[in-house]
């Protein structure tokens, strides 16, 4: 059962219930992230997401992991390139006072001096230690070779000198701007009743004063760059983009079954081909990314110096092979069927579900129905992904991106 809720003040509200569990997760869900800061914000979404867990009016930041832990539940949060989610998880007998502390941390945060200096240290080791993950590495490059500088290229993490520069009055004017009342979506998942789901809500967040941000538009001029940067370890990591589709394009899930047979499994192109055929590479895949204004489709691959070469020949074999259309009846119904348990699985995980009907909501304006998915992914046809493959592996658009002791791009 799904039940949905819009306040007065325009906060609204989504419930799975999954009666057969015995645990719920609760999100509050904020229509926000790196895409749409400006270049003097760049990272400070993440940085509240930090800040939200230092302190409240009648929590110190100790208080607030040790009431959690106190009944056994879970709380963190997680910033993207357009959005900003605040959970926890608890067993259903303790999901009043879980969702009082989630409350609690996002409606009174006080960003003391003290923990803000704190934190900045921290956020400065995450940023070190991204440095030191090369994977990361080369696909945050990879974002910037595409997308470039601003948008969804950002990462998320922001420049140092900016995360040393927040002040607690930027924190208060990006959060007036973009932490109002019709950019929030609150979601719940598991076994929750829609009685005692609401009256949280209603109880912590009725009162909020009803308010709309400023419009911030992201424009995407793709750079199709080919960026590197050397650096002294023992792999060689490989990040190629491609336009894809948007979210919520009629070609969209036959997208998805084409990035299936590429590299979206152990059985795809990429995998047999360049790790179990060739040995090459340990890692090596492929994803894509939907974005309301853009999309991409990315491929991974982390790789020993000396075959570098062979591995991006055996990659770009692969890709190839996918634009001309080579893919058989058999790969599709597999992909398919991989994009259909995907679903079916998510209907079986609290914290799937929470984010799944949140992000809807926030993105869409609509509420999730697992039986229309269900329908739209079993109506899409071979043509349509061969269709779909037109819409991908544009060459012109192409970026990359090389970590590792090279000295030459892609």
């Amino acid at each position: 059962m799904v039940h949905f809720k819009q306040l007065d003040n325009g906060i609204r509200l989504i419930v799975k219930q999954m009666s057969g569990l015995l645990s719920v997760t609760m999100g509050i869900i904020v229509g926000t992230g790196a895409c749409v800061e400006s270049d003097e914000e760049d990272g400070i979404s993440h940085f509240i997401e930090h800040m939200m867990f230092k302190g409240t009016k009648k929590r110190t930041a100790f208080d607030i992991s040790d009431g959690m832990d106190a009944i056994g539940a879970q709380v963190n949060a997680f910033t993207g390139k357009d959005m900003t989610c605040y959970y926890a998880k608890s067993t259903s007998d303790h999901a009043a006072e879980a969702f009082e502390i989630l409350a609690d941390i996002f409606l009174n945060s006080t960003f003391p001096a003290e923990e803000m200096k704190r934190e900045k240290g921290v956020v400065l080791e995450e940023i070190a230690m991204n440095e030191d993950t090369p994977d990361d590495l080369c696909l945050d490059l990879l974002s910037k070779a595409f997308f470039g500088d601003r948008n969804y290229g950002r990462n998320i993490l922001g420049p140092r000198k900016n995360v040393r520069s927040f002040k607690k009055q930027n924190i208060l004017a990006y959060m007036a701007d973009r932490y109002t009342t019709d950019n929030i979506v609150i979601s719940m998942a598991g076994n929750i009743s829609v009685e005692q789901a609401q009256e949280l809500v209603e109880k912590y967040f009725s009162d909020l004063p009803a308010g709309s941000g400023s419009y911030r538009a992201v424009e995407v001029n793709l750079q199709s760059k080919n960026l590197s940067k050397k650096k002294d370890i023992e792999q060689v990591h490989v990040g190629i983009a491609y336009p894809s589709m948007k979210r919520y394009e009629p070609l969209a899930d036959a997208t998805m079954i084409v990035n299936a047979v590429l590299g979206g499994s152990m059985s795809s192109r990429l995998f047999q081909e360049v790790r179990e055929k060739r040995g090459l590479a340990y890692t090596v895949y492929s994803y894509l990314t939907s974005y309301k204004d853009t999309g991409s489709l990315v491929i991974y691959a982390g790789v020993n110096a000396d075959n570098y070469e062979h591995s991006v020949e055996a990659i770009y074999s692969c890709i190839e092979d996918i634009r001309r259309k080579n893919i058989t009846e058999y790969e599709f119904k597999r992909g398919k069927e991989q994009l259909l348990a995907s679903q079916i699985f998510a209907q079986e995980n609290t914290s799937s579900q929470m984010l799944l009907y949140g992000k809807e909501l926030i993105y869409s304006g609509n509420i999730y129905n697992f039986e229309d998915r269900v329908k739209k992914i079993t109506s899409v046809t071979y043509q349509d992904v061969l269709q779909a493959i037109e819409y991908n592996f544009d060459e012109r658009y192409r970026a990359t991106a090389v970590v590792g002791k090279v000295d030459r791009h892609l």
